[in-house]
C-alpha cells in the first residue's frame, strides 16, 4: 500500500484525559500492542540523510515500511510518502534486506493503542521517554479532531519519534543508540525541560 501519511502528535502528562475524550466521543479502541521495530541504513547512511526510513516492525503482524518527507509544501502537518507491506517471516525478511545491503542501526519500541473514525486514526502511543498522542488522517480530520479533543495546536509536534530521540540524546545527553524501555529504565529524568523548548520549537 503506498500513500501520504499526514499526521501530527502531541506530548501527554496525563494519558488517560485523553483516552477518555476518546471514548465519550464514541471510538472504540482495537486494543493496545507492543511494537519492535529495526530500522535499516546503507552503507552510506543516505536514508537518513534524505530524510528516509526503511523500517521492519513486528506487533500483532510484520510489516516492512519505507517512507519518505514529502516535498516541502504544509508544514502545519508532518507529511510522508509511505509504501507498507505485511511480511509472513520477519527474520527471512530481515535476512533478505542485510542481504541487498542495507545493515540493521537502531531498535526503537512503543506501546500503541490505537481508534479509528472514518478513516482517521487516533494513537496513544507510550514511548520509553514519555506519552504521546498521534492523529493521522487528512488535514481536516487532524485540525477536527483536535480541537475535539482539546489538545493545543501550538505545542503540536512535528517531528518523528526517532528524530525527538536523537535530539533527547544530545540535550541530556544519553549514551545509547536503541529506543528501547530496557534503556530508558536507569534513567531518573522526565525530560520536562526539554519537552517545554520541543512544543515551542519545531511545531510553531
Amino acid at each position: 500500500m503506498e500513500h501520504d501519511e499526514i499526521e501530527i502528535k502531541y506530548r501527554l502528562t496525563d494519558p488517560d484525559a485523553p483516552r477518555r475524550r476518546l471514548l465519550d466521543l464514541g471510538l472504540v479502541s482495537t486494543g493496545r500492542v507492543f511494537e519492535r521495530n529495526i530500522r535499516f541504513e546503507d552503507a552510506a547512511n543516505s536514508l537518513i540523510d534524505r530524510k528516509a526510513l526503511l523500517r521492519l516492525r513486528q506487533d500483532r503482524h510484520n510489516t516492512l515500511t519505507y517512507k519518505q518527507a514529502a516535498p516541502a509544501g504544509d508544514n502545519r502537518f508532518k507529511i510522508y510518502r509511505e509504501i507498507e507491506t505485511r511480511v509472513d517471516d520477519f527474520e527471512a525478511t530481515r535476512r533478505i534486506l542485510e542481504s541487498l545491503g542495507f545493515s540493521p542501526c537502531q531498535i526503537y519500541e512503543k506501546y500503541r493503542e490505537t481508534f479509528t473514525t472514518d478513516g482517521a486514526v487516533i494513537c496513544l502511543d507510550t514511548m520509553p521517554y514519555g506519552d504521546f498522542l498521534e492523529i493521522e488522517g487528512d488535514k481536516r480530520q487532524i485540525l477536527e479532531l483536535s480541537d475535539r479533543l482539546g489538545m493545543n495546536w501550538h505545542k503540536r509536534i512535528l517531528a518523528t519519534y526517532l528524530e525527538m530521540f536523537a535530539d533527547l540524546r544530545q540535550a541530556v545527553p544519553l549514551s545509547f543508540n536503541d529506543l528501547t524501555f530496557a534503556n530508558f529504565a536507569a534513567v531518573r529524568d522526565d525530560f520536562t525541560d526539554f519537552w517545554e523548548k520541543y512544543e515551542q520549537g519545531p511545531a510553531g
